[in-house]
């Protein structure tokens, strides 16, 4: 039986003999690698031009095999192999490409060993097949450097464009965006300047983990977290806000606010503000979605707190001094006579009460409050009074 010595040293000898050999046929070689990578991936050919792939695959095929004749320590091809890797992320090259790659240039370069030991010293193919090892963990090597400086440099690409993209949607959001920006942010957000959009925001419970999506139907949402709320610029396309609501209703656990349709992206803004007024008209915690077009009295009132206090002070404010219980009954009778237009017996119903208590509670109502509930205008001042109290609090 042959010492160890003798046989680390025999397979050396080996691969030394036929890395030499191969450094010599380094064109033929990077064609043949070059053309196998490029015949068998598109992606390849799309990202990275020929002329660069057949200069990097040269010196690729150069380092590796003259790492063969390097000590383990010397492994300069594994410093190239890091700075390709960052290459190829950044032009786009997806990882599964770039180790196929790998794979193929194992494949190349023991192939043309194989051939010449056969052909050159094929007493020493016994030796070659205990070289494989040695070989394929040189490729096994390089795949794992460049797995690693691909995924780092990627996830740097990708945080730099995500904080870009959060910088234009803020730029958007906050009216701070010109007309440049505008243009930019439609371009890297793949999106029209002119088109149909909304805004949502989001109030979601404490500890509530959700996974935001980035597409409703046929809608896109760009998300941008706030620190009390999500927001989202929702490319409509031809849907309408009934489908977007339609769409929430199935994600939304909290409060909701959507904005009206606005026609550009310059007008995300404006969206933004009126779908955080309408998420305010909500006084729970939900699920409740608002849209600001079915909202638009009590978000006037919300946002004239003074012109609102008049108001209910002037229309409310001596049935607001009752005590609780008698304040509360009241006002319940009052909500639930409006929402029965005005019916006495429908109210009864909903109350489970006399008819004629519905009608008591009305008289008493209206002498309270000075308003009469068969004119018109006195029933929108009460309507609009009462709404501002669901809102605001009945204690001010």
């Amino acid at each position: 039986m042959r010492p160890s010595s003798v046989v680390d040293e025999d397979v050396r000898q080996t691969l030394h003999t036929a890395a030499r050999a191969l450094l010599e046929r380094l064109p033929a070689l990077t064609d043949e690698l070059v053309s196998r990578t490029r015949g068998g991936d598109a992606v390849y050919c799309a990202c990275v031009p020929y002329d660069e792939h057949w200069k990097s695959t040269l010196e690729g095929v150069r380092q590796g095999i003259t790492a063969i004749l390097q000590e383990p320590s010397e492994r300069r091809d594994l410093v190239f192999t890091a700075s390709m890797a960052q290459r190829r992320a950044e032009q786009g090259l997806p990882l599964d490409s770039l180790l196929r790659m790998y794979r193929l240039a194992g494949q190349v370069t023991w192939s043309a060993i194989v051939e010449h030991m056969e052909r050159e010293r094929p007493e020493r193919l016994g030796v070659l097949v205990r070289a494989a090892g040695h070989v394929w963990h040189a490729i096994d090597r390089q795949s794992m450097v460049a797995c690693d400086i691909y995924g780092r440099r990627e996830q740097e690409i990708l945080g730099r464009s995500q904080e870009r993209v959060n910088a234009l949607l803020d730029a958007l959001l906050d009216g701070t965006a010109d007309t440049g920006v505008v243009r930019t942010a439609a371009a890297a957000l793949d999106l029209p300047e002119r088109g149909r959009y909304a805004v949502v925001t989001v109030r979601f419970p404490r500890h509530h983990d959700v996974r935001l999506p980035a597409t409703l139907g046929a809608m896109r949402l760009m998300w941008r977290m706030r620190p009390a709320h999500e927001v989202a610029v929702v490319a409509l396309g031809q849907a309408t806000l009934d489908e977007l609501c339609q769409e929430l209703s199935l994600i939304v656990s909290g409060v909701a606010g959507v904005s009206p349709v606005v026609e550009g992206l310059d007008q995300v803004r404006s969206a933004h503000d009126l779908a955080s007024l309408a998420m305010r008209t909500c006084v729970d915690g939900g699920p409740e979605i608002a849209r600001l077009d079915e909202r638009v009295p009590a978000v006037l009132m919300i946002s004239q707190a003074d012109v609102t206090g008049h108001l209910v002070d002037g229309a409310l404010g001596r049935l607001l001094a009752l005590d609780p219980a008698d304040r509360d009954t009241l006002l319940t009778t009052l909500e639930t006579w409006l929402a029965c237009d005005g019916s006495a017996a429908r109210a009864a119903g909903r109350l489970f009460c006399h008819r004629n208590t519905i009608i008591n509670r009305v008289r008493r109502i209206e002498q309270l409050t000075g308003r009469s509930l068969t004119r018109p205008r006195d029933i929108v001042d009460l309507a609009l009074a009462l709404e501002a109290v669901r809102l605001l609090g009945s204690e001010r």
